[in-house]
């Protein structure tokens, strides 16, 4: 087998020959972690390569995901199911090794990252996973939830601000099995970063409640031993390993310098660093003492064997928890599922309620939790408002499990922390802010949209209706930003029964994520058919038909549904037949067949779109904005600061502008 130092070196070749043959890349920092990556990857990460999915596994993130040469060459080298040839293709078209890693991409690959700090929220997400499923199914030393989250770091994850959310949380509830290595190469793209970011990192992390194993040399096999060793052995709090290391080390001119962190270093440098490794063979060519020195697949199989061993025992003691067990982490919805959530969809429709969705939807979640124990929520300080707590909602403290989290006012956070909570897996996430805070948390919701996880996000006071708190806080362009995410499902339920099927469409979406928009004022009851019921979930159907040939239809969502059906009503009195269709999620509605889009919507005939939002997201359905037989009720500007009613009335949301407007396309 080779030595550590060969076996670290064969990172440096393969990341410098990628990146040289796509001519695009980062080797500064595969060649810079390449001695910490040895240490972790051969000596304390528990994986199987052969079985990159085994639930007890240690989970590993690159947040610095920039360079990510480095994940593709432990994964290739320990083993996995990324051969040589995804090595050569680094970086191009339908290869299974992307610029930037990609979760479902590589087998191994846990997350996707590269937008820097969001793998370090993802990681704490992880951790908190483990902690809760651990306090929920460990029995004893049958420990079958017993696992570390490790996550290399580099100075621009640390700058972001993700960073403080997340870590600062981490911190706060002591999650002693995350360990974060800090990559201290002090360069970033330009250049040296203490002309930008001289913060004390250590002090910073003990005052979040981490310890801290601060300098510590990144290319000492003794000491990077020493310091994984130590975060192993402290349960009570997260760890940050401080290691100083050289960018490209091993490149002779380029080391050290920006040059080395986002270009191939050239065919001459490329020669040079061989040479002055030690590194005596062609490019791409790993000898098989270095190969035999990383496989990781014998001591995987090992490590799985024991803990298959641990769960048949754990089957034997306790196999009502074991079968819990199993169907969470196959992400498989409890056998009665259907059937619960048809009586609950009855029973609402039953009850008539006029209440605000918010409400709407904090009854959902008190209806499908006591069934779905893997539903875990939390608010970034607004479960008052957002109700996205429940009666058997129990706070996750330092020293508790439970199911909600108190996310403080770190909306990015939250939404990072829960993106790595649903990747994970054995968990459901939802998490809960204002809509027009999701903008602070918005690069982690088209993260997760990327990634096509399952998490769900409750925004609630959806629109001017906000009232007196003003412009700062009414979103008005949100909804049609959220509804341009690609793979984002966007529900904007107008009753309790939309917002019923929304949290069950949300729920059983396996896909990508789902975002819920929800109104703080209180909306009417719609009174439906059971066909129509079951229509909702189709994203859009007609909610009151047209007394005759329609003339017109008025699609409308949320809040805006009454002011169509009033306005319909209206205009039925002066002998125009108008056609409401209700379209509470219009991702779910594009995705039909195009025969019940047309069955709703039907060609030839005007329409009219009402929502208190921006108007041009609505013209795919209406026309152009100089298409006579189209038009919307809508708003864009910024809101204004007074009573809800007050506000509808002077931006035209009235029965009588949807009425003239109706008039203006017929």
């Amino acid at each position: 087998m080779g030595s550590r130092l060969e076996l670290s070196n064969a990172i440096r070749a393969l990341a410098m020959d990628a990146v040289q043959q796509a001519n695009s890349g980062h080797p500064g920092m595969p060649m810079g972690m390449a001695e910490i990556a040895e240490v972790l990857w051969n000596h304390h990460l528990r994986h199987n390569p052969a079985n990159p999915q085994w639930f007890d596994r240690d989970r590993f993130v690159l947040s610095n995901g920039h360079g990510s040469m480095l994940l593709y060459a432990l994964l290739h080298l320990s083993g996995y199911d990324l051969p040589l040839a995804e090595i050569r293709r680094f970086r191009q078209l339908h290869s299974k090794t992307p610029g930037h890693p990609e979760h479902g991409c590589a087998p191994g690959v846990e997350t996707t990252t590269g937008p820097l700090g969001q793998g370090l929220a993802n990681a704490v997400g992880m951790a908190l996973a483990e902690r809760m499923l651990a306090a929920e199914f460990n029995r004893g030393s049958l420990d079958i939830v017993n696992h570390y989250t490790w996550v290399f770091v580099g100075d621009g994850c640390l700058m972001e601000g993700i960073s403080h959310e997340a870590c600062s949380l981490a911190g706060t509830l002591g999650l002693g099995k995350l360990v974060a290595v800090y990559d201290d190469n002090g360069i970033s793209i330009d250049g040296q970063v203490k002309g930008w970011f001289a913060d004390d990192t250590p002090k910073r992390f003990e005052a979040y409640g981490w310890q801290v194993i601060p300098d510590v040399d990144g290319h000492d096999f003794e000491a990077l031993e020493q310091a994984f060793t130590r975060a192993k052995a402290q349960t009570g709090k997260p760890t940050l390993i401080c290691c100083k290391t050289v960018i490209g080390k091993g490149a002779p001119t380029r080391a050290g310098t920006a040059k080395a962190h986002g270009e191939a270093l050239g065919a001459g440098e490329v020669a040079a660093t061989r040479a002055s490794i030690g590194w005596n063979h062609a490019p791409f060519d790993v000898p098989a003492s270095v190969y035999a020195g990383w496989d990781a697949r014998a001591k995987g199989a090992a490590l799985e064997g024991e803990w298959n061993q641990k769960f048949s025992a754990y089957e034997k003691m306790h196999p009502q928890l074991a079968g819990e067990f199993n169907r969470r982490m196959t992400s498989e919805l409890p056998a009665n599922w259907r059937a619960h959530c048809g009586a609950f969809i009855a029973a609402v429709n039953g009850k008539a309620e006029t209440i605000a969705t918010r409400k709407a939807s904090q009854n959902a979640i008190e209806a499908l939790a006591p069934v779905l124990p893997e539903l875990v929520g939390g608010s970034a300080d607004l479960t008052g408002s957002n109700l996205t707590n429940w009666s058997g909602s129990k706070a996750i403290g330092r020293e508790t499990g439970g199911n909600y989290l108190h996310f403080g006012v770190r909306e990015f956070g939250m939404a990072g922390i829960t993106n790595g909570m649903s990747l994970h897996g054995g968990l459901i996430p939802y998490a809960g802010t204002f809509l027009v805070f999701s903008d602070y948390a918005r690069n982690a919701l088209r993260v997760a949209a990327l990634m096509k996880i399952r998490a769900i996000f409750v925004f609630t006071h959806d629109s001017i209706g906000l009232g007196e708190d003003g412009p700062t806080h009414q979103p008005v362009e949100h909804a049609a930003a959220l509804r341009i995410i690609p793979n984002m499902d966007v529900w904007r339920p107008c009753d309790t029964v939309e917002a019923a099927v929304a949290w069950i469409a949300a729920i059983e979406r396996r896909d990508g994520p789902t975002s819920l928009l929800l109104s703080r004022q209180n909306l009417p009851f719609q009174q439906r058919a059971l066909g129509q019921i079951e229509a909702i979930a189709r994203g859009g159907y007609v909610l009151v038909e047209a007394p005759g040939k329609p003339q017109c239809v008025i699609i409308a969502t949320g809040s805006e549904v009454p002011l169509a059906l009033g306005a319909q009503q209206a205009l039925a009195a002066r002998g125009v037949a108008v056609r409401v269709v209700s379209m509470p999620s219009t991702n779910v509605f594009d995705r039909q067949d195009p025969a019940w889009r047309e069955s709703v919507l039907p060609r030839g005939v005007p329409r009219v779109a009402v929502e208190a939002g921006v108007t041009g997201f609505w013209r795919k359905y209406v026309g152009a904005a100089d298409d006579p037989k189209g038009a919307v009720v809508g708003i864009d500007r910024y809101g204004e600061s007074a009573p809800a009613g007050e506000l509808f009335k002077y931006f035209g949301f009235s029965v009588d502008n949807v009425v003239t407007t109706v008039h203006s396309v017929l």
